[in-house]
């Protein structure tokens, strides 16, 4: 008697354990986690989505640094303004409570706007009294810092979200889900892109604007307005970081440095496909944002960025000019 109670407890802790491997032999399924596949997948769709918004946001900053060689470090700030234009049009209180895609075209038109402003009342004048180009960088550094903190006494340090799409059910595409709204953002930033390539491609102004990107002097001479040509570049780049900084509040959250934070991937886009190539900048945009998001498969996501950085390097390496950058010969 006093054996079977010493093996009672014993008895029934060997029960318990061994009822999930019984439970599991007579045909009950047992919860299981995505497969590394899986996993990657989701990583790759989630890559291509954060690198077509750094596509959006460098392909103006690449433009106008093949049309001007400016090296625009307030690129970020015109990200962050026109993300925060269309909030406070479409949130605040005290603003018209203005649907999204509403805001989200006021937004781009003061982007492109504040652009043109830029061009027409700091730097060409300063082009004209041949100003350096080291002179040129450290004016959009300080100019950088300016905008950057008339957001944050506008804006404040608290991050916001717009009104719509907030929460939403996730769209199960096999081992892959996304929801609408993540997926409208990918497919209107890639048919963003296609319609930039077009312009470039298709019409007198952006034979104009590859002109001038080719050769500045020899396009002035042969009767192309390089000054117009230089202005259309400030307001088509103003106007589409206005609208990658939307996207990118839409993705994640709206913040008074997001463009701050995001104009480090976006230089790493435009060295990596080639500077001064819109379509190079397009191609190193993805990557990086493909690489950064595959990157979390192995490593923590807030090192994500420094992998991006690191490809980057290692591409350098093997092709110093750039995925679709070409050789120039020095001196």
């Amino acid at each position: 008697m006093r054996l079977h109670r010493l093996l009672a407890p014993a008895l029934a802790l060997l029960l318990v354990v061994a009822s999930p491997a019984t439970a599991s032999a007579q045909g009950g399924e047992v919860p299981r986690g995505p497969t590394f596949l899986d996993r990657a997948l989701q990583a790759l769709v989630d890559g291509i989505q954060f690198g077509a918004i750094i596509a959006i946001t460098a392909v103006g900053l690449s433009l106008v640094f093949g049309t001007t060689h400016l090296i625009n470090f307030a690129h970020g700030e015109l990200v962050t303004i026109g993300a925060v234009v269309a909030f406070f049009l479409n949130v605040a209180v005290s603003g018209p409570g203005l649907h999204l895609l509403v805001a989200a075209v006021l937004a781009v038109i003061v982007g492109g706007l504040l652009g043109g402003l830029l061009e027409l009342g700091l730097f060409r004048p300063l082009r004209r009294r041949g100003t350096g180009m080291i002179n040129f960088f450290i004016i959009t550094i300080g100019l950088s810092l300016l905008l950057r903190h008339v957001v944050l006494v506008f804006f404040d340090s608290r991050p916001g979200s717009y009104r719509e799409y907030d929460l939403q059910d996730v769209l199960t595409f096999g081992p892959v889900g996304i929801t609408p709204r993540d997926l409208t953002i990918t497919v209107l930033s890639v048919l963003v892109l296609v319609g930039v390539a077009l312009l470039l491609e298709k019409t007198r102004i952006g034979t104009a604007i590859r002109a001038v990107s080719a050769n500045r002097d020899l396009a002035e001479s042969s009767g192309i307005d390089v000054q117009r040509v230089v202005l259309v570049v400030w307001v088509l780049g103003g106007g589409l970081a206005a609208l990658g900084g939307v996207f990118f509040g839409l993705a994640e959250i709206v913040t008074w440095d997001m463009g701050f934070r995001l104009l480090l991937l976006m230089f790493a886009g435009i060295i990596l496909g080639g500077l001064g190539s819109a379509y190079g900048a397009m191609v190193g945009s993805f990557v990086i944002g493909i690489v950064a998001q595959m990157s979390s498969l192995w490593f923590p996501v807030d090192l994500q960025n420094a992998w991006a950085l690191l490809a980057l390097i290692v591409v350098l390496l093997v092709r110093p000019q750039g995925i679709l950058g070409t050789r120039e010969r020095v001196g």
